[in-house]
């Protein structure tokens, strides 16, 4: 079982809650994975203008480029990659078109491509490995062989690999070789969730978000 891996409220995206395989393939080990972006209340970002339906946008606008990513759990660094540029942002249908062309070509790239700047983590005492990934350019603080405990700071969330806005991609595999492994299941402990904009939160103690759920540590 594992915490949130970030502060403050951050909104679920491609839920295993909701569908399994929950990124709509069983390749590199997505099975289970999920998504979370940073959010105000419910917006991701401090703008939204003619760029958002039209075009590009920088990256520095949305809430969730530059916060600290945290260790999920206990255990020790097996693998690092960075460098990856962060790409700008994509929120217009128009600016992802030609985006998904390139698709097919991302998957070709390797891991840094597709999970762009990564961590990945074998957790202390199970034959388990949890990916980190789409982290901020040069923002990684662990190295390989490093322990860690858990909620440490390991990189900044960013905007590289497979990404069209700053957010946070979590994956939980049986080996550290995304190519080869094969998605585990995953759950979180001690956190409230909102499960409607306008309701109250709820504790949970042992869950997984749902899909577009509002969730943060306790």
């Amino acid at each position: 079982m594992l915490t949130l891996p970030f502060r403050g409220p951050w909104l679920a995206r491609n839920s295993p809650a909701r569908r399994v395989p929950s990124h709509g393939t069983h390749l590199f080990a997505t099975t289970y994975a999920m998504d979370f972006v940073a959010v105000r209340g419910r917006h991701t970002a401090t703008t939204r203008d003619w760029r958002s339906l039209l075009s590009t946008e920088p990256v520095e606008r949305f809430f969730a480029f530059g916060q600290p990513v945290l260790a999920p759990a206990a255990g020790r660094v097996v693998s690092v990659h960075d460098g990856e540029a962060d790409h700008v942002a994509r929120r217009s249908p128009l600016a992802r078109v030609p985006y998904a062309l390139t698709q097919a070509s991302r998957a070709r790239g390797g891991a840094g491509a597709l999970a762009g700047n990564h961590v990945i983590l074998e957790l202390e005492g199970r034959r388990a490995y949890v990916v980190l990934a789409h982290l901020r350019a040069g923002s990684i603080r662990v190295g390989e062989g490093e322990p860690v405990a858990a909620g440490r700071e390991v990189a900044d969330c960013g905007n590289s690999g497979n990404s069209t806005q700053p957010h946070l991609h979590i994956q939980v595999m049986d080996s550290a070789d995304p190519f080869a492994a094969r998605g585990l299941p995953m759950s979180f402990r001690d956190y409230r969730a909102w499960r409607r904009p306008d309701g109250p939160p709820v504790v949970v103690d042992r869950g997984i978000p749902q899909e577009s759920e509002v969730v943060e540590s306790l």
